[in-house]
């Protein structure tokens, strides 16, 4: 099997979830085009005084570029004015009948302007290469941010207000965050183990490995589930890993989120066969060493629930029995 590029690895890592953050996050790149905000009050030509504002209008036809803001999108309740999303979106099963208008970082603008739509949602890393593009065509844009646990709360309160579903964003983070705690609690005084979670690397082999470091929302729901994240200290979220620092890391578990999928959609390896060609990693030695194929992992929505959960029961098997 050929190996891909470490830059196009790189791309398909981000399109699923926004990982491998390569580039720096520029947080003045998110935010919102237009305003969402509460109208200025109007005068009233009668009573010469300020009439109260009008209730901001539902943006009707919505564009997700990015996973998470989809699933986020489902969760509040707009899901039904969602007319296109991008190539990498998988949840809900819905997306199969919606059009899809490209890539993480090269959507198609005239697809994309040709759909009419009011309003068009991705992560705050995407800012810098499509917030300018859309807004120059006169559509409201809608950045989230995607790097931390608390990211992926603040975004359902964000999407939220924008499609004017605040209710039911509230709910749905009052579920999602409880749902986090119970795993944290359930956790919180079984042994810490020491975890590895790689989130990309060259398929079948272990060249090239990419891992979720101290700060991102992987690591932190790790933690959540009872777990120690171990990665070298670095000054991005998501970093290369060399296999000699693995061995030096000696993790307990590992988690291999390496999410490539062969021709026909499958996963053609053993994943612990693969990690055999280090036989004297812990992890290794108890066949510790789990892959984790559902792409909702790497999304910064309401599924980091699920994710703190499935963590939980790789972790700590004899804790968290499967249901």
């Amino acid at each position: 099997m050929k190996a891909r590029s470490e830059k196009t690895r790189r791309a398909c890592a981000f399109a699923f979830a926004a990982l491998l953050v390569a580039l720096a996050v520029l947080n003045s790149c998110g935010g919102i085009g237009g305003s969402f905000g509460p109208p200025r009050p109007e005068k009233n030509p009668h009573a010469g005084s300020p009439s109260s504002p009008a209730k901001p209008t539902k943006p009707a036809r919505i564009i997700s570029l990015t996973p998470s803001t989809t699933e986020i999108l489902y969760g509040v309740g707009a899901f039904d004015r969602v007319v296109a999303v991008s190539d990498y979106c998988t949840y809900p099963p819905e997306v199969k009948g919606l059009p899809r208008v490209g890539g993480w970082n090269n959507p198609n603008m005239e697809q994309i302007a040709s759909l009419r739509p009011d309003l068009v949602v991705f992560s705050d890393a995407q800012a810098q290469f499509v917030k300018d593009k859309v807004e120059a065509a006169g559509i409201k844009t809608l950045a989230v941010p995607s790097q931390t646990l608390e990211d992926a709360y603040t975004s359902i309160e964000m999407v939220g207000r924008a499609t004017g579903d605040e209710e039911a964003a509230a709910k749905l983070l009052q579920q999602t965050r409880a749902s986090v705690e119970t795993v944290r609690l359930a956790a919180e005084r079984l042994p810490r183990r020491k975890v590895l979670c790689v989130v990309d690397r060259v398929p079948g082999t272990l060249r090239d490995l990419y891992t979720a470091g101290e700060g991102s929302f992987i690591a932190q729901l790790i933690r959540v589930a009872g777990g120690e994240p171990v990665a070298p200290p670095g000054a991005e979220r998501w970093g290369k890993i060399q296999k000699e620092a693995v061995v030096a890391l000696d993790p307990d578990v590992v988690l291999d989120l390496m999410m490539h999928k062969e021709q026909g959609g499958g996963f053609d390896e053993d994943t612990l066969a693969v990690w055999r060609e280090l036989p004297t990693l812990r992890a290794v030695r108890e066949a510790r060493v789990y892959p984790v194929r559902d792409e909702t992992v790497l999304h910064p929505s309401q599924l980091v629930a699920d994710s703190a959960r499935k963590f939980a029961e790789l972790i700590h098997p004899e804790a968290f029995a499967k249901k």
